[in-house]
């Protein structure tokens, strides 16, 4: 072999050589390079950070008057009802409030329930908010606050955030003084209800119920006037069209004002304020001569003494 090509072979042997033993020797220091660079880019990504859910204490507060705890009545989602057990130290913030109102008739506790507009309203209130103020408000009465001393509202407010699906203490507490034109106000409430009753209307045999949005209404203002009239009954009267014999639908009509009544009971109106009874057939208000008539006469009205 002569030496112009020994010299070349030479070269390229030691060029092979080389490649790999540096592929064979430093491939963990590349992989290591590599990693570090990876490691590198990573802590310098911001970390996300998640909102922390919205929390309201129980507060009640009137000039030298204040009570406040961070504890509140919290609630799932699309839930009327709050969760047992509650704070400990919730039931001697409204004995303190059950003071301060019996030395102060003149004052009212109003009770704001919050809400948001993507939860589903399962009650017979127009919203949940309210519908979660009226179970607080009748917590109060059964802790012994007068509900001629409450008033109950609902508010939307779309950035409450929840903790694991619970809502803690959508409940806001305001003290107020009575309205000076509060019975007036009342007196032109009864006669509203009574002259335009709630009137829920059932099909052949049926016994369930699917409230529009003005019939809830109409629930909400015969919860209010029950509240400030301590002695005022709510009459939920059944009534059936003619089909059948008049003892079927007499008690027909009965079960379907029993149902009724246990609804209202279920959504916070309580039992001992409603009375319930049944004239079948004998009252209708349309003709039972047309399919028409006959379901206006299959009914439940609602009304007050």
């Amino acid at each position: 072999m002569t030496k112009n090509l020994v010299y070349p072979l030479g070269m390229l042997i030691a060029i092979i050589l080389g490649t790999y033993l540096y592929f064979t020797l430093c491939s963990d220091c590349a992989l290591s390079a590599v990693s570090d660079t990876e490691i590198t880019e990573e802590e310098n990504v911001p970390a996300v950070v998640e909102p922390e859910p919205t929390s309201f204490p129980l507060s009640f507060k009137d000039g030298d008057f204040a009570f406040e705890i961070d504890d509140n009545f919290n609630f799932d989602l699309s839930s009327a009802n709050f969760k047992n057990p509650i704070a400990s130290g919730i039931d001697g913030g409204i004995d303190q409030l059950k003071g301060y109102l019996a030395e102060n008739e003149g004052k009212i506790i109003s009770i704001t329930g919050l809400y948001r507009d993507d939860e589903t309203n399962p009650t017979a209130f127009p919203n949940l908010g309210l519908a979660r103020a009226n179970r607080v408000k009748n917590y109060f009465v059964e802790q012994g606050i007068p509900s001629s001393q409450t008033a109950t509202f609902g508010r939307l407010m779309n950035d409450l955030l929840p903790l694991n699906g619970v809502l803690l203490g959508p409940i806001d507490y305001k003290m107020d003084v009575r309205a000076e034109d509060a019975e007036e106000k009342l007196s032109d409430l009864l006669a509203d209800i009574k002259a335009d009753p709630l009137k829920i209307y059932f099909e052949t045999g049926e016994a369930s119920i699917n409230l529009s949005s003005e019939q809830r209404q109409k629930i909400a203002k015969i919860a209010s006037y029950l509240d400030q009239v301590p002695d005022a009954k709510c009459l939920v009267i059944g009534h059936t069209d003619n089909t059948g014999s008049r003892s079927t639908n007499i008690a027909l009509a009965q079960e379907r004002a029993d149902f009724i009544r246990d609804y209202l009971a279920q959504n916070g109106i309580p039992a001992d304020k409603t009375e319930s009874s049944s004239k079948g057939p004998d009252a209708p208000i349309a003709s039972n001569s047309t399919e028409e008539g006959r379901a206006l006469n299959r009914r439940v009205e609602v009304t007050l003494n």
